[in-house]
């Protein structure tokens, strides 16, 4: 989905290289099986990390390759990284969301991976940009985690997979998974409810994350730049989006923790508009508002109450 680096290939031949010579190290220490008998999990980013943790609970040892605070869609990794994937008893991921990973999957895990995609139900489209002034195409919406259904969806998936890893557990990770599915539909209600009453539905974001998101609650998503966070829009989409802000009475401009503010600050600044902080979810750092999935979803949905105003 998103665009290789041109080194992308020779980088992972070097990499395979040192994981096929690093034996059964990997990051954070863990193997396929990792101490105490427990099922090492990869995650490709902090969405499935959530997943992993909560459907594999205490007999699995999951680690996070995008570290917190890192921008997850041009993920590069290190050696290290990569020794993790070809040494877990399961790699969790995305295809099409972090090109390295799928390198890394292809030639170190494909028998020891579970994609997302297979259960995310991704039938959202989206405007992927191109970089030197080329022009922008249509891309597959990979932000499926921001409706929890589908986040339920996967982690349902998932508790199947890590079955199949580790037989002996099946039973716990289904009622974990079961568990968490139950945490999901309660957050969706609270959704449902809490921006049923917005008296404007148009949300502008910095960049086109919260497609299944609005799509699920009634909103309408109007990005300021398309899926990739890294784009910068040029004077001529800034002007278009200052102007449907204006006319359509958009009090809130959002923009994200993990990347700069700057271009909403600017579309706010233009049009007589706040700003706020409305969080993709792609990772947890210490400005996050809060320190996992749930928490930080509750906050979204407080700032979107506030920002489109609902009553």
């Amino acid at each position: 989905m998103f665009k290789k680096t041109a080194a992308l290939s020779a980088t992972l031949v070097a990499l395979t290289t040192l994981a096929a010579c690093g034996g059964s190290s990997s990051a954070g220490g863990t193997t396929s099986a990792a101490a105490g008998g427990k099922v090492a999990v990869v995650a490709s980013f902090y969405p499935l990390q959530y997943a992993a943790q909560r459907v594999g609970g205490d007999a699995v040892s999951v680690t996070n390759l995008t570290k917190p605070g890192a921008e997850p869609h041009d993920l590069e990794l290190s050696p290290k990284d990569v020794a993790a994937v070809a040494d877990a008893g399961l790699v969790v991921y995305l295809s099409g969301f972090q090109p390295a990973v799928d390198e890394a999957v292809k030639t170190q895990a494909a028998d020891t991976a579970f994609d997302a995609a297979g259960s995310a139900r991704l039938d959202l489209e989206g405007v992927e940009e191109e970089h030197e002034g080329e022009a922008g195409h249509s891309a597959t919406d990979p932000h499926f985690w921001l409706d929890p259904t589908r986040l339920a969806d996967v982690a349902d998936a998932l508790a199947a997979r890590l079955g199949q890893a580790d037989p002996a557990q099946a039973a716990t990770f289904t009622a974990n998974a079961a568990a968490l599915r139950k945490d999901l539909e309660a957050l969706d209600s609270e959704m449902k409810a809490g921006l049923a009453t917005c008296t404007n539905k148009d949300v502008v974001t910095s960049h086109q994350a919260f497609g299944y998101l609005a799509q699920r609650y009634g909103l309408t998503q109007v990005g300021i730049t398309g899926l990739s966070p890294e784009a910068e829009p040029d004077a001529k989409t800034i002007a278009k989006v200052t102007d449907f802000v204006r006319a359509n009475n958009v009090t809130t401009i959002y923009y994200e923790t993990l990347v700069s503010p700057a271009v909403a600050k600017t579309v706010a600044s233009e049009a007589g508009a706040k700003t706020a902080v409305l969080d993709p979810i792609e990772g947890i750092s210490d400005a996050s508002a809060a320190q996992d999935y749930l928490g930080v979803m509750r906050a979204n949905l407080a700032a979107l109450r506030a920002g489109q105003p609902c009553s």
